[in-house]
This record gives C-alpha cells, sequence and structure tokens, in this order.
C-alpha cells in the first residue's frame, strides 16, 4: 500500500474562490453545488459570492455548509478505545460513505464526456463501485460485531474478528493501488476540465483518508486487544545452530 496520493485542499475558504476552485480543492464540493445547481465546470470561473447572488442563494449558510466538509486529519488526543472508536467512525465511515457515492458519478461522467480521449480512466466507476461494496460490507462487519465488543472491553475471541479485519485491510491496500494505476496517482491530463480534476482530487482525498483509517485501526487501535506474542529465539537447551 504505498500508493500517498497528496490533496490540495485549502486552508481557508473565500467567497471571492472561483467555484470550480473550490470543486477541485475541495473534495465534496461537486455534490453541493450540483444539488444547488451550480455550474462548477464550464461556468466554474465565476465566484462563489457572484454564483450564489444569482441563484439567490444564502451565502454564509453555503459558506457554512462547504466548511463542514474541510476534515481534520488528526486523531483525539487519548486512545482509550470507545473514543478512537467515535472517531474512526464519524471521521471515517461517514465519511467514506458519503465519498464514494459522488466519486462514481463524477467518474460515469468523466468516462462518457470523455471516451474518446486516450487518458479517460475506463472503467473506473465500475471499479469504485466495487470498492464501495467491499468497504461498505467491511464496515458493517466493524459496527455490528469488532466495534461493540471492543468497547465492551474485548474478549478472548476477539483477534479472531480483528484477524479478520487486518486481512480485509490488505485487500484495500491493494485497491488503492489499482485506483492509482487507473488514475496515473490522481493526476489529470493537461487541459482536463474541473469535473474531472475534481474527481481526482475526490479520489487523492479517498485515498488519504483510507490509509489514515487503517493505520488508526492496525497500529493504535486493534494491538490494545491483541496478546503480544513471545519473542522468538534460541531455548537455553536447544541445538538450532546459531551459537
Amino acid at each position: 500500500m504505498n500508493a500517498r496520493l497528496e490533496t490540495t485542499a485549502p486552508d481557508t475558504l473565500s467567497a471571492d474562490q472561483a467555484i470550480g476552485q473550490i470543486a477541485v480543492q475541495l473534495p465534496g464540493a461537486t455534490a453541493v453545488f450540483r444539488r444547488l445547481k451550480l455550474d462548477f465546470c464550464c461556468g466554474g470561473q465565476v465566484s462563489l459570492r457572484d454564483a450564489a447572488a444569482d441563484k439567490g442563494l444564502d451565502l454564509p449558510a453555503l459558506m457554512e455548509e462547504l466548511g463542514a466538509l474541510q476534515r481534520p486529519s488528526t486523531m483525539p488526543a487519548a486512545s482509550e478505545p470507545g473514543a478512537l472508536i467515535d472517531h474512526i467512525l464519524a471521521r471515517y465511515h461517514e465519511v467514506h460513505r458519503a465519498q464514494l457515492p459522488e466519486l462514481i458519478r463524477m467518474a460515469r461522467r468523466v468516462e462518457a464526456v470523455h471516451r474518446d480521449n486516450p487518458d479517460v480512466p475506463a472503467g473506473l466507476a465500475d471499479f469504485l463501485e466495487h470498492m464501495e461494496q467491499e468497504l461498505l460490507s467491511h464496515m458493517m462487519k466493524e459496527e455490528q460485531i469488532l466495534f461493540p465488543m471492543l468497547k465492551a472491553g474485548g474478549n478472548a475471541f476477539v483477534v479472531q474478528p480483528i484477524g479478520m479485519m487486518r486481512h480485509e485491510h490488505v485487500d484495500h491496500g491493494e485497491a488503492l493501488e489499482r485506483l492509482a494505476a487507473l488514475t496515473h496517482d490522481a493526476t489529470p491530463p493537461q487541459g482536463a476540465c474541473n469535473t474531472w480534476r475534481a474527481l481526482y482530487a475526490g479520489i487523492a482525498q479517498l485515498n488519504e483518508d483510507l490509509i489514515n483509517h487503517i493505520h488508526l485501526e492496525n497500529n493504535v487501535l486493534f494491538p490494545q486487544f491483541e496478546t503480544p506474542q513471545p519473542a522468538q529465539g534460541c531455548g537455553s537447551g536447544s541445538a538450532c545452530g546459531c551459537g
């Protein structure tokens, strides 16, 4: 799982930014713009302020909705299992459920509109749908089985579902590698439209989120419930030939 795709989400959101720029830099903004019928693709050069005024939209409310999409990457200060699980659910599980449908929609749009472009990511929408189904199944097992067990303090059998989740994490890592290959490491081609650029920015964010999600579970949460294995070495009477 080596693909590390950098995102470019702005530190601050300005009403004077072009909506096309916001769509590209702020994953999830495209869904908001699409719902409000704001043209971020061909009409993306218009500022957020002017676009909202043209549609009679409440600019402060729109700014607040977009601001909520700026996802924090820091984990809670305490690694207490209950607090960490709540953080994972809110920061990653809910976000993945919101991310993937919009990415699938944009991928289908890009594949259809730019089907004659040699750089078009053919098969991307279908692959994202496959990833969505795998992630939904994985998160459901964590939410319904594993996380309640961990919140209750764990037990002697908890290592079995943890082992299954670790195995599925490997599969998710391989999926990210395939996603990177399909999208040239989420690098849009020269002259790509705003929808294509926003799609790849969202994929970069998904990549970063999923890597951080897996890291928190594999390296912070799960080890608290796994019995350390004794160090493997030579016993005092062994004849392994190490001496």
